[in-house]
């Protein structure tokens, strides 16, 4: 049999959480099953992305626009940039993966924090590299220990922001401070997969750093306020130089023609946007509310969705949420046994959580 690199055995496979009707079948759940686990948009997908979608799979025997060329413009005018400085991938992970195979091998290093989204350092077993990973301090990052854990060998640092699974944010403060003693050649990739959601003004403008000729990668998604997690859309920006390289490895057509349209829409359903936060902001302060009086520990949150830590094994809770219909995610894996992330829903699905945890805690 052909032996694989000896590497590919340290890869861990992501594990996503279980699709409802997997879950209904497993356990033999009656009733509306709730799925709070994968940070999707409880709304669904914006109105006008259906409509695109449905006057573009007419095209399905054609190959989509290799270069996104019309998806590249739109976003370039909203954001204020070249298209030429801006690639579209398969979901973001796939050019979080483009990119560790572009920057990173054998001989070198990257840093994350402990905590962080489990995608980086899939990324960085993929591209063979070491990962180096610096302790959370109060569920964040520590800016000052990824500093000096930087070694001559280290290309890249991966930071999300908000972060995943705990929600916490970084301030501007705390990102002009890290970039001032940031030293040259190293990539910073900043995952905002949540960027929407944010509307504290003490947030980072990342286009600031990118506008002054910093190595960055902005990275953001298609898969949270506009509701396309299904279609698999992410968008990144930076200088064209890392743009052209990353484009390189590109897989040919991987953006479908139905996801190109579905996302221009999308970026122009601000009915939907608007809707969308609406829900988020009160089903967050009905879900803090609610967890303060069961006693829960729970971390603010900057995204769609909320830590909240049980004091026990977190698996137990998980299950018993599951016999009940509704879907979590552990976070074991980012070092947390006794939390969940539970999406923030509907205000019937917020209210029915609540409803159930009362009756199993």
């Amino acid at each position: 049999m052909v032996k694989a690199k000896d590497y590919i055995k340290t890869i861990r496979p992501y594990k996503p959480g279980k699709p409802i009707e997997e879950l209904i079948r497993e356990l033999n759940l009656k009733g509306e099953v709730i799925k709070l686990a994968s940070n999707e948009n409880p709304l669904g997908t914006s109105p006008l992305a259906i409509e695109a979608m449905e006057r573009t799979i007419k095209e399905s025997y054609l190959y989509p626009d290799d270069n996104c060329f019309y998806l590249r413009n739109v976003l370039g005018q909203r954001f204020e940039a070249n298209p030429e400085e801006i690639i579209v991938g398969n979901g973001s992970v796939e050019i979080l993966l483009l990119s560790a195979l572009t920057y990173l091998g054998p001989m070198d290093s990257a840093i994350t924090s402990k905590g962080a989204f489990i995608w980086f350092k899939i990324a960085v077993s993929i591209a063979g590299a070491q990962l180096i990973e610096v302790p959370m301090r109060n569920y964040t990052y520590d800016l000052k220990g990824i500093l000096e854990a930087i070694k001559p060998n280290t290309k890249i640092i991966y930071i999300d922001n908000p972060n995943n699974p705990t929600g916490t944010m970084l301030t501007k403060e705390e990102i002009d401070n890290f970039f001032k003693q940031l030293p040259a050649n190293i990539l910073v990739i900043m995952d905002e997969a949540y960027y929407e959601y944010i509307t504290d003004p003490n947030y980072p403008d990342s286009f600031k750093y990118f506008n002054e000729g910093k190595d960055i990668l902005i990275l953001r998604t298609f898969s949270k306020i506009y509701g396309l997690a299904g279609l698999r859309l992410g968008y990144g920006f930076a200088k064209k130089e890392i743009i052209a390289n990353l484009m390189k490895l590109r897989v040919s057509f991987n953006v479908n023609r139905i996801s190109q349209a579905a996302g221009i829409a999308a970026l122009n359903d601000f009915n939907h946007i608007e809707k969308g936060l609406y829900l988020n902001y009160a089903g967050k302060a009905f879900l803090y509310d609610a967890y303060k009086k069961l006693g829960l520990f729970y971390l603010p949150s900057y995204g769609n969705f909320i830590f909240v830590d049980f004091d026990r094994d977190s698996q137990i809770v998980f299950e018993a949420l599951q016999q009940e219909g509704i879907i979590t995610r552990t976070i074991k894996e980012y070092g947390f046994p006794n939390a969940l992330r539970i999406t923030i829903g509907t205000e019937n699905q917020n209210r029915r959580l609540i409803e159930v945890l009362k009756k199993i805690l």
